[in-house]
């Protein structure tokens, strides 16, 4: 018996997929798990490939968010210069985010087929073009355009969160996912307080302002392009390797468009995680439209100051959305999936309420400022809630979820912008206030998600299930028997504390049940 046991023990590794570690096993500085997830996060690393990974992706989405975002602080001088109406204004805020809303899918899409690298470096170059067309604009059709076709960079963010998903481990993906995307968007904040500083350095050189606005666009289109090439020189789609040569090398499957869109498709939870993420990403994007020339038309403030003040709206992402990761991670490993999904609700339901008193104290500068800053850490920090549970939704369409998310944060946009804050129907303090309803609506459904395994905010999960046989619905039989869905397997195994604490029991059980097939 002890040889037969002796002899058991091997084939479980393998049908496990732990792919045990053949005779030259990859080898990190950073701490990895079965996966070869990076178990730990060290912020000021540039150890290869997680955390290189990491500051490649989100400084290219920080680029990009510069560049779509560049021409809002200085609408006041390009308005006068285009003579551009209300309605002009309002139609380019909802370019710039429209075009995102397939353009994210579609990233999603492509960092499951062909991985993040090629697919981050191919959108932000073919974006760029359009920034440097932005100095040359000379009407509002031409101007819209430009907003719309530079818009389409954010996708970026697709692939920036699919990026850290593919390289931390689950109790540590929302605290990266947070991190890389609160930095991207950092762009939206910084934006506002660079490009006034860089028109006005324009003008003391001597340009007119004409002149100086025009050439102010080149700093972002120069930083995105740089951005671009260190992705393509210096990035890893996985910590084993990029997809082409994991591909040929057949330590990874290659998947159909037909199976990543299906199993994409019909998860409900990623449906409900889209249009949640409509009322706090897609509230963000359109504040940074509105802001600086909300300020500067109420209040009468220098554009200087308007700049200032939208920034501190953008910066705060550096804490407030890395804070949302972190609180999700510390939420499930207190509570599991369920805390997750509690903390996203909670913070986002406190965002909308704090939009109706920002659109509601409008006869105070000071309070509208105070307010703003308040609302802008919660619901920056419900996008960083939001990302600790995309990746857990689906792994064989892990791409398409985080597209369809991403996707329907810019399709909040539009709608926002196009319902509060097109032309003149509403004043933009009443826009505002409407808007903080609709956040505080559209949270609910968060209510309706529910894991089998780990169970939802009101229902513990069902009795016998398992992450297993969750993640194990996405591949057929045949497809098993050939051991595609290893990743899968490993995935599920990692993430055992999202049961809560009492869920770390069943960890060995995965063992069991896998060494008996």
């Amino acid at each position: 018996m002890a040889a037969e046991a002796g002899e058991l023990k091997p084939a479980a590794m393998e049908v496990e997929g732990t792919e045990a570690p053949s005779s030259k096993p990859p080898r990190f500085r950073i701490p990895v798990d079965s996966d070869n997830k990076a178990t730990e996060f060290w912020l000021f690393s540039f150890a290869r490939p997680h955390m290189s990974a990491f500051h490649l992706s989100w400084f290219s989405f920080f680029c990009c968010f510069l560049s779509t975002f560049a021409a809002p602080p200085l609408l006041p001088l390009i308005r006068d210069t285009l003579g551009l109406t209300a309605t002009d204004i309002g139609n380019a805020g909802i370019a710039s985010v429209s075009g995102a809303v397939f353009a994210r899918v579609a990233m999603g899409t492509a960092c499951d087929l062909v991985g993040p690298r090629l697919a981050s470096a191919s959108i932000i170059l073919l974006t760029t073009p359009a920034v440097y067309c932005s100095s040359i604009i000379d009407s509002a059709s031409s101007y819209l355009l430009v907003r719309f076709f530079t818009g389409f960079s954010l996708a970026s963010f697709v692939s920036t969160q699919f990026w850290m998903s593919s390289m931390f481990s689950p109790p540590k993906v929302g605290l990266a996912n947070g991190v890389a995307g609160g930095w991207g968007n950092l762009g939206g904040g910084a934006v506002q307080l660079l490009m006034p500083l860089v028109y006005e350095a324009i003008r003391k050189i001597g340009s007119t302002p004409f002149t100086a606005w025009r050439v102010a666009f080149f700093i972002p289109g120069v930083l995105q392009t740089c951005s671009a090439i260190a992705v393509l020189a210096f990035g890893q789609d996985m910590p084993e390797g990029n997809y082409r040569k994991l591909h040929r090398s057949g330590g990874m499957h290659r998947d159909s468009f037909g199976n990543v869109l299906r199993h994409a498709v019909a998860n409900y939870r990623g449906w409900v995680l889209a249009l949640t993420y409509g009322y706090c990403f897609g509230v963000e994007l359109a504040v940074d439209n509105i802001v600086a020339q909300y300020f500067y038309d109420r209040f009468g403030v220098k554009l200087s100051t308007a700049g200032f003040i939208a920034a501190s709206f953008g910066m705060a992402n550096i804490i407030s959305r890395p804070g949302g990761g972190l609180m999700s991670d510390w939420l499930s490993s207190r509570f599991g999936m369920r805390g997750r999904l509690w903390g996203l609700w909670v913070v986002q339901t406190v965002g909308g309420v704090l939009c109706v008193v920002l659109g509601t104290v409008d006869y105070s500068f000071g309070a509208s400022v105070a307010v703003m800053i308040l609302f802008s850490f919660f619901v920056q920090a419900a996008c960083g809630l939001t990302f600790g549970i995309v990746p857990f939704v689906s792994r064989r369409s892990l791409g398409l979820i985080s597209g369809m998310t991403g996707g329907g944060g810019n399709v909040g946009a539009v709608l926002t912008q196009l319902i509060f804050f097109h032309g003149s129907k509403y004043r933009t303090e009443t826009g505002i206030k409407y808007m903080g309803l609709m956040i505080i609506a559209c949270t609910l459904p968060i209510t309706l998600i529910y894991f089998p395994q780990w169970g939802g905010m009101f229902l513990g999960p069902r009795p016998g299930a398992t992450a297993e046989e969750y993640y194990n619905r996405e591949w057929t039989e045949e497809e098993r028997e050939k051991g595609y869905n290893t990743g899968s397997l490993r995935f599920a195994e990692n993430s055992v504390r999202e049961g809560g604490r009492s869920g770390s029991q069943s960890k060995h059980t995965v063992h069991v049940v896998e060494s008996n097939v």
